[in-house]
């Protein structure tokens, strides 16, 4: 986001100055009018928590595509719980829009923010939202894998996907060696463009942890592997991954317990999936 300006609109909605005429077309000038809006689609879930609600929408002028995220009165104990885990006082938005900023600082890829506010009651967030331009070009994972892994497993094609997923095990290994941990680290939150750029989204839960940074980095390995599905993603395809990611030639016994975590990990998840009636991943 370097050299990225944001305007004040109103007390409590600040815009990229690129974006601003088109936000004040739609009437998004303030924090009232962006809770009120009810244009574009809908992308509440059943799961979602009544106090999060999600829009896509169309800025007809600047031609994006905008995704919204609103938090309304999220509860006292998980503000709270929100500060300890980011060890830092500050609103729902506001930690998705400032791990976008240090995660980009080292050199990952991230949605751009074009407009932010929030407003606080007694000490605590009484409502915030960001808002996030759409990655032209580009598709989760978990929706559309790049197009060599629907071919055949040879040739070219084979060093195609060998060569992604190496990348994909640098892209992720720089985000932990920077000391990060996302807490969501999904193939849908990991986004592939059409010049083979790699994304991260969903950036709420992201941070540097004081303590047990190992038990975080293999929660976001367990759900790496386990959102992989099985029928692209060989063992010997993670085992290359897994190689990459850590920078060895061969296993060590560091790495082989390592591994036993993520597998154990993974068969809690796929239990837990199973128990509530959900669409299993992978699991050995």
């Amino acid at each position: 986001m370097s050299g990225q300006k944001f305007v004040k609109l109103s007390e409590d909605f600040f815009s990229d100055a690129d974006y601003a005429r088109a936000l004040c077309k739609l009437g998004l000038t303030d924090i009232d009018k962006v809770f009120d809006f009810d244009g574009g689609q809908n992308l509440d879930k059943a799961e979602l928590a009544r106090h999060r609600s999600r829009l896509k929408f169309d800025l007809a002028e600047s031609k994006t595509t905008v995704f919204l995220k609103r938090y309304d009165r999220v509860p006292v104990l998980t503000q709270i719980s929100n500060w300890l885990h980011h060890h830092r006082r500050a609103s729902t938005s506001s930690f998705d829009r400032l791990g976008a900023q240090q995660v980009t600082a080292c050199g990952i890829n991230t949605p751009k923010t074009i407009a932010y506010g929030e407003q606080w009651a007694g000490g605590f967030e009484r409502r915030s939202f960001i808002m996030t331009r759409k990655i032209a070009g580009a598709e989760s994972l978990e929706r559309k894998l790049p197009g060599f892994f629907y071919q055949e497993r040879s040739g070219e094609n084979l060093k195609r996907r060998n060569a992604f997923i190496e990348g994909l095990a640098e892209f992720v290994r720089r985000f932990h060696e920077a000391g990060f941990r996302h807490c969501d680290l999904y193939f849908s939150h990991i986004f592939y463009g059409d010049g083979g750029e790699l994304y991260l989204i969903d950036l709420q839960r992201v941070f540097k942890p004081w303590v047990l940074k190992e038990r975080f980095r293999v929660k976001d390995i367990s759900q790496l592997y386990y959102s992989a599905p099985a029928r692209y993603f060989s063992r010997a395809d993670r085992l290359r991954f897994y190689l990459r990611y850590a920078d060895q030639k061969r296993l060590g016994a560091d790495d082989k317990r390592f591994i036993r975590k993520v597998n154990a990990r993974a068969k809690r998840m796929s239990a837990h999936d199973a128990k509530h009636g959900r669409t299993v991943g992978f699991a050995i």
